[in-house]
């Protein structure tokens, strides 16, 4: 799929149902989450890969993804619900889980 076609309606409803965090709610994070006691990482640096391509997929239009977009964006909606039920409900759990979740975009104890 070249950048510009059309991704399925229903992975882009699914992706932005379990990406429960804007984009300025996940840059941040990831930024938070990279900082070192000393130094921060630069903002397009901080975070996961994966965590920056969630990010860079909620700043584009859907007509506007590519292949790798579309790939990422199956990636992360089965990671999270293979950690989560399909309702998505607010659910507490350690911190190391929520945090994992957060760098996909998904806040376990936020509404979705």
């Amino acid at each position: 799929m070249a950048a510009g076609s059309q991704v399925d309606e229903e992975l882009w409803d699914e992706f932005h149902r379990v990406v429960n965090m804007t984009s300025r709610e996940l840059e941040d994070w990831l930024r938070t989450r990279s900082a070192e006691p000393d130094e921060e990482a630069l903002p397009d640096q901080a975070g996961t890969p994966t965590g920056r391509h969630v990010l860079a997929i909620l700043r584009k239009r859907r007509v506007d993804l590519d292949d790798d977009d579309v790939r990422v964006m199956r990636k992360v909606v089965d990671q999270v619900h293979a950690q989560r039920r399909d309702d998505l409900e607010p659910t507490a759990g350690q911190a190391n889980w929520r945090h994992r979740l957060m760098t996909l975009g998904h806040d376990p104890l936020k509404p979705a």
